[in-house]
């Protein structure tokens, strides 16, 4: 996936589309943004995310990622918000069905997989919660981080492989139910962003092979980490989704 990426000065002072993205690792929201404005042919230029650049923090708003800014309108950091603007930019080809029921089924998956309590979210907090707990998930630094800023309990903690068990099997089903009438897609007949969140968000359980996905020894580590829901319902039906969705759509290597 060619992608430009520029320094955080020049950024601020292009027009155009710019986006703030997560270096180094294949955070599914930042993958998920990358994946649609590819589908969609938008030119942009990424900035990887810097903790330490103040610049990027009153530019952008926030220390996070991914942050879609067009021309001088307001940063957009929510996943809905980046698909919108990105169907605004580039109408075709559609990744929101016209449809309007579709649509709607499109947009819940989106939640199911990207919004707050969400496969990626729950996925998040039991890795926090396993790092906390020093069994694996993520290091115990960047789990006392992560805890502080996605509102980690412990309760929440020891629930939430359960609950990605309960999203991963959502999601099989569904692919399955499509599969016997005939696509190979989520929603309808052809790709829409819930593909994309789908194909992206499997990053967090089985992360793609090293030889198209360089990562850290102890980020790869951590998200191969599953517990007994979360192993059990992540079926092939899934895996082979994702690697169609990149066979076809999202091109491989990752550009991180």
């Amino acid at each position: 996936m060619d992608i430009t990426y520029v320094s955080v000065e020049e950024a601020v002072s292009r027009p155009g589309l710019r986006m703030v993205v997560v270096g180094d690792v294949p955070s599914p929201w930042s993958e998920a943004a990358k994946g649609i404005l590819r589908l969609k042919g938008i030119p942009w230029a990424a900035v990887r995310l810097s903790y330490d650049s103040k610049l990027l923090k009153e530019w952008a708003g926030e220390r996070s990622a991914p942050v879609a800014l067009y021309n001088d309108e307001p940063p957009r950091s929510g996943w809905a918000d980046i698909l919108q603007l990105a169907e605004r930019l580039a109408p075709t080809p559609a990744l929101l069905p016209h449809d309007v029921d579709q649509r709607e089924t499109v947009m819940q998956l989106g939640r199911d997989i990207c919004g707050e309590h969400g496969l990626g979210w729950t996925r998040r907090l039991h890795l926090v919660h396993a790092g906390l707990h020093g069994y694996d998930g993520f290091t115990p630094d960047v789990a006392a981080y992560l805890a502080k800023k996605y509102g980690y309990t412990p309760e929440a903690g020891a629930h939430a492989d359960a609950r990605v068990g309960q999203l991963l099997k959502m999601l099989s089903e569904r692919l399955k139910a499509q599969r016997v009438a005939g696509s190979d897609y989520l929603v309808g007949d052809g790709v829409t962003a819930a593909d994309i969140y789908s194909a992206t968000f499997m990053a967090l359980l089985r992360p793609l092979p090293e030889s198209v996905c360089t990562m850290k020894s102890s980020t790869r580590k951590a998200f191969e980490l599953r517990g007994p829901h979360s192993d059990k319902a992540l079926d092939e039906t899934l895996l082979a989704h994702r690697a169609m969705m990149y066979e076809r759509h999202l091109g491989l290597p990752l550009s991180l």
